[in-house]
């Protein structure tokens, strides 16, 4: 049903851009980490630390971004650091941001309000809590804040995870800044859900086909399926009742009543 539609690929980074170094490390190592951050502040670099959560959890073991946000200012007392998350209104956000990007702000503590959208060259650090909480797509969002000017950048993604499947998509995250391959390989592990229904994850029930591997066949049958209206778009012709009578009984069929 999705025959008609086209995709366009952008596989280059815009000119000047140098994609961000990406490491993944556990809680011990953040103070390491901090320390390096130090040292770019005195080059006048800037910082965003990203946290999961607005406010402190009881169900759920994370840092929240208020409570990070304490916490950072006591480590880095001489520097100012800003905050940003969803329940701000959108003056307060706009005003924070603009601090930020003025460099008036020199370390961004948020959530992941600034995923998109958000262009601040100077920007060389990103350090992501719990990062085994994001989606790999929402963890490149986030990493694509940084990178943006011609300054090396560095990705810092924070876990205490010891699951395997965990660890496995974080590597992959740090493995590549290519978006394809991260989104097929978030596409591999979680499925593609219910085209039209409301499962965002999972296998679908194909008969036949697999979006994944199977593309360059898919796009062959499209390229045929195309060729074939564009001769005989009534299917008159002998050799391809056989075909018809196959498309109206799909027609008739409760998928193909909902698709009409």
């Amino acid at each position: 049903c999705f025959g008609d539609l086209d995709k366009s690929i952008i596989d280059e980074l815009p000119p000047g851009r140098i994609p961000p170094k990406t490491t993944v490390i556990s809680d011990d190592f953040l103070p390491n980490i901090y320390h390096h951050c130090h040292q770019i502040l005195l080059k006048k670099e800037q910082i965003y630390i990203v946290f999961p959560l607005i406010e402190e959890s009881e169900k759920i073991d994370l840092k929240s971004a208020m409570e990070g946000f304490e916490q950072i200012k006591q480590l880095f007392p001489n520097h100012t650091v800003g905050l940003v998350h969803g329940k701000l209104k959108p003056a307060e956000k706009e005003a924070v941001m603009n601090q930020f990007k003025s460099n008036n702000c020199h370390i961004l503590v948020t959530t992941t309000v600034i995923e998109v959208g958000i262009d601040v060259p100077n920007a060389t650090i990103m350090i992501i809590n719990d990062a085994d909480r994001f989606g790999l797509s929402q963890l490149h969002q986030l990493r694509g804040r940084i990178g943006r000017g011609q300054t090396p950048s560095n990705c810092f993604l924070v876990s205490k995870t010891k699951s395997e499947m965990s660890r496995q998509r974080l590597n992959a995250m740090a493995q590549t800044t290519n978006g394809f391959k991260i989104a097929e390989y978030d596409l591999s592990i979680r499925g593609p859900g219910d085209i039209l229904g409301k499962k965002q994850s999972g296998l679908p029930n194909f008969q036949l086909g697999d979006i994944i591997q199977d593309e360059t066949i898919l796009l062959a049958a499209r390229k045929m399926a195309k060729t074939l209206l564009a001769q005989d778009p009534n299917l008159t012709d002998e050799k391809h009742q056989r075909l018809k009578v196959t498309l109206q009984a799909y027609k008739n069929s409760s998928i193909g009543k909902h698709l009409n």
